[in-house]
């Protein structure tokens, strides 16, 4: 790995809590194929943090969340088909992780949050903006599709309408339409955004992560018509054997706050 693309992506820890920044401040934290190649890595590595509760992935700088993938390389790494399905390989191997791991994950959006930038932020769980955000998929400029993997992940959050505004119109959302039509979770002043994603974070973190990552599971689980089998049903219940239960209704009767382990 080259040393641009290692410092493209970010990783810090405060604990239990993990904060991704995507870091080409320079061009509005576009993302090279070897940025993209560097996120699913890093989410793959978090993924198998078992003291990890919570990542938040947020931009380098103020301006941008990102403003989708660097453009700048398309005529050394997309400039065809066969070059185009390299990249996408790389790119749905992000969103793959980015949408699998099992931890919380929480999207803090300033500035321009378009194209992949928008696909990254839609994997994630929670996504809170800044009054500066700004989010599309202004791909009609570009005579260009999402691939598949890309555009379920927006489609399934925001919709068809909403979808078709977007790629047909080149339509970008303000912050305040964006949450209007559930791409943003919450909006907050651009000086408060940082705190309250952090104070977001933190009482994520202070939950007991074994059901916060079955509730995770179970919610995406119900997009698949697939009847629910006896076995997930029983993963459910299993949680009842836990530390964590045990810990939680013990803290509630003696009016305590819980410490859970994840045990």
């Amino acid at each position: 790995m080259t040393q641009a693309a290692a410092d493209s992506v970010l990783v810090a820890r405060d604990g239990p809590i993990a904060t991704v920044t995507l870091n080409n401040p320079a061009r509005r934290n576009a993302l090279t194929k070897g940025a993209w190649r560097r996120l699913a890595e890093v989410m793959e590595e978090l993924d198998a943090e078992d003291d990890l509760r919570c990542v938040v992935v947020r931009g380098a700088g103020d301006e941008a969340f990102a403003a989708g993938a660097d453009i700048s390389e398309f005529e050394t790494e997309r400039a065809n088909a066969a070059q185009a399905t390299a990249y996408a390989e790389v790119v749905r191997r992000a969103v793959k992780a980015l949408r699998e791991i099992r931890h919380i994950t929480i999207a803090m959006v300033q500035g321009a949050c378009t194209g992949g930038g928008l696909e990254i932020a839609c994997c994630l769980d929670l996504r809170l903006g800044g009054h500066s955000a700004r989010l599309g998929v202004p791909i009609n400029r570009l005579g260009n599709v999402l691939a598949y993997p890309e555009l379920d992940v927006v489609l399934r959050l925001a919709g068809e309408p909403v979808v078709l505004e977007m790629l047909l119109e080149g339509r970008i959302f303000n912050a305040e339409e964006s949450h209007a039509r559930g791409l943003l979770n919450r909006i907050y002043p651009d000086a408060e955004l940082a705190a309250e994603t952090q104070a977001a974070a933190r009482r994520i973190a202070d939950g007991a992560p074994l059901a916060a990552r079955q509730h995770k599971y179970m919610l995406r689980r119900l997009r698949d018509p697939a009847p629910i089998t006896e076995a997930e049903m029983a993963a459910c219940r299993a949680v009842c054997d836990s530390d964590d239960y045990r810990e939680g209704f013990r803290a509630f009767l003696a009016k305590e706050k819980p410490r859970f382990t994840g045990r």
